[in-house]
């Protein structure tokens, strides 16, 4: 599986876009993504976001991911159907035949679609995040967010903490490998699932924390508090940027027009 979360060096559209663009699209989509309640009009966003990360070459990365997604996108269908049953009634999780319990747990039409929803939104929100950050260079994010007025402080733990995840990824993975070339077996099945992840925790946690410690004194040696900063380039907005925005100008134009005009076509 790909690193999750990690910059992908390439040159597609999406790359050649500033992280300003990138940040406006991330806004316009999560807001469209929260008002929409229409599984259309969702599954259309999503088709539009695979088709950009086509364009951009960015679409094995989305795809690697994309049974993570899926399963996320599943527990929040079954959690939203046991928790909120609302509409016709389609059948009931426990049979009718079971003793004292039978027919509880009723499957609703209005849960299940509630469910898709906003599994919907998940998908939508977890693909435009990450053809943000597979398309940015850390480097470029932290002099976007320098811009925006942000504090230094919180873009440093912001940066780090999204470098982390892809790190303790590959670390969790290679702690697994050496535990099964030594002869581990933590069995098969879902219970052998869980006893896998034990193991790994406590060397993962260990190895974590000394590599924050290096952090700290890589970035007190550096120079971190002088407050004197230099910039080796300087991202400014090119022709794919300006497209870009008129696309997102007229997207939200007719989103909000339609919303308030015709809100059948995505209610």
């Amino acid at each position: 599986m790909a690193e999750i979360l990690q910059y992908v060096h390439k040159d597609g559209f999406f790359h050649r876009l500033t992280p300003f663009t990138k940040i406006l699209f991330i806004i316009v989509v999560a807001v469209m993504c929260v008002f929409a309640t229409g599984i259309p009009f969702l599954l259309l966003v999503v088709a539009v976001l695979l088709l950009l990360a086509y364009i951009s070459h960015l679409h094995r990365e989305l795809i690697q991911q994309l049974r993570l997604v899926l399963v996320m996108s599943a527990l929040f269908i079954v959690i939203t159907v046991l928790t909120m049953p609302n509409g016709a009634t389609l059948g009931t999780l426990i049979p009718q035949g079971v003793p004292v319990i039978g027919g509880a747990i009723p499957v609703t039409a209005g849960g299940i679609a509630i469910g898709i929803v906003l599994a919907l939104r998940f998908i939508v929100l977890i693909f435009t995040f990450q053809l943000f950050l597979i398309s940015t260079q850390p480097r470029d994010l932290v002099h976007a967010m320098e811009r925006l007025h942000m504090p230094v402080d919180y873009i440093l733990m912001f940066v780090i903490a999204l470098r982390f995840i892809p790190t303790l990824q590959i670390e969790g993975k290679r702690i697994h490998e050496a535990q099964l070339a030594r002869g581990y077996n933590p069995g098969t099945g879902m219970l052998g699932k869980i006893r896998s992840v034990s193991p790994i925790v406590v060397p993962l946690v260990s190895n974590a924390l000394l590599r924050s410690t290096v952090l700290g004194l890589t970035i007190d040696m550096r120079g971190y508090r002088t407050g004197t900063r230099t910039r080796v380039r300087e991202r400014r907005l090119n022709y794919g940027d300006y497209l870009m925005i008129v696309i997102l100008a007229v997207t939200s134009v007719v989103f909000a027009v339609v919303t308030f005009i015709a809100p059948g076509l995505i209610y």
